[in-house]
């Protein structure tokens, strides 16, 4: 088991990872659940596959779950969602100083963390991730929020687990499509920052996507490492550092936006090809070489993610896709910083994009 250290200023907390974890719920995280029944929310499909374990892991340490089970998707995370929810735990007692747990995927972890800063002016609660994608971005650095009529996320808080169990386990049963959606956000590391370990990539994709225990946790556990190392340099993403980890997202949400935020296409796979796109770009400004571009497309199609625009079939020109990005939360006086590439495993914030040659691009994109 990998344990990787979360360092805030007075909030620092573990992120384990490694297989088994779930059946040591109660113990490794003994710490934090003061009573014997503990509040349990979990993604329904999560609990069919897991909740046997969680409860045994309890049970060895005499506890007992209270289970709230929430609907798969992103529909749940909403304003309705989140009133259904705080009610519960207002009627399960919850105390400022108890845990929630959250077990599944980033629509969970997003939903019971925003409903913990808010509950009783803010509660605690334990991160276990069950997607791959969920472990390795949405479950750590404090991040949590809901999804409006307005967009995705645009309402949120800022609020640290005590802890995240990253069962490796909890994996083999992912499906294969989000499995390798959530492999975008693995690779997201290698291209963003750490040219070696996006080599390495591209020597173990198959054994990661095989779940392989050693490239596997390996995979894992330098993800998470990467992002709290620049978590801890910029936690509510104020200096630049933490928004290199949008890498890829501002195309991808405006894809996401276009094809309704369902599973036309997976965050994740809006990730890679957002990816794919900002390498693209870059290359079109010139701060990338071609050939850089080139290969970031190439880890990404090696991995079954979408390279193409042109997949998706949509019905509209790059200036649709640009007026979705200007309802990014990361607008900042009439202008958004897009993440861009110098170099494999070389990010940079470029905050003097002309979202008119944006649109350009994406319009001769979605022809390509």
């Amino acid at each position: 088991m990998a344990v990787i250290p979360v360092s805030l200023a007075g909030r620092s907390y573990s992120v384990n990872v490694g297989r088994g974890l779930l059946e040591r719920t109660g113990e490794l995280a003994s710490a934090y659940l003061r009573k014997t029944r503990v509040p349990v929310v979990a993604d329904r499909n999560a609990w069919a596959l897991h909740g046997r374990r969680l409860e045994a892991g309890l049970a060895a340490a005499g506890k007992t779950a209270a289970v709230y089970l929430v609907e798969p998707g992103e529909g749940s995370k909403g304003w309705k969602g989140l009133a259904a929810l705080t009610d519960w735990l207002l009627a399960e007692e919850v105390e400022r100083g108890d845990h929630i747990i959250a077990l599944g995927g980033g629509v969970v972890g997003d939903l019971t963390g925003f409903a913990a800063a808010i509950l009783k002016r803010g509660c605690a609660f334990v991160q276990l991730p069950t997607t791959l994608l969920a472990q390795v971005d949405s479950s750590v650095g404090g991040k949590t929020a809901i999804n409006t009529a307005a967009g995705k996320n645009l309402v949120g808080a800022f609020h640290q687990p005590s802890l995240v169990l990253a069962d490796l386990a909890a994996l083999d049963t992912l499906p294969t499509r989000e499995l390798r959606a959530g492999y975008a956000e693995v690779l997201k590391y290698g291209v963003l920052g750490d040219s070696d370990f996006f080599d390495w990539l591209g020597d173990n994709v198959s054994s990661v996507l095989s779940l392989d225990e050693s490239p596997l946790e390996h995979a894992v556990a330098t993800s998470v490492a990467m992002k709290a190392a620049i978590v801890a340099q910029d936690e509510r993403e104020t200096t630049g550092a933490r928004a290199l980890l949008n890498l890829g997202h501002t195309f991808g949400h405006a894809l996401e936006a276009e094809t309704g935020f369902g599973d036309r296409l997976l965050h994740g796979e809006a990730v890679a090809l957002g990816m794919v796109l900002a390498a693209r770009y870059s290359a079109r400004i010139g701060s990338l070489a071609p050939d850089a571009a080139d290969r970031v497309a190439a880890a990404v199609g090696a991995a079954g993610l979408p390279i193409r625009v042109t997949a998706l079939a949509l019905d509209c020109e790059g200036e649709r896709l640009v007026d979705h990005m200007r309802h990014d939360k990361k607008m900042d006086a009439g202008t958004l910083p897009f993440v861009l590439l110098k170099g494999i495993g070389e990010a940079y914030l470029a905050r003097d994009v002309a979202l008119k040659d944006v649109a350009e691009f994406l319009t001769r994109e979605l022809r390509r």
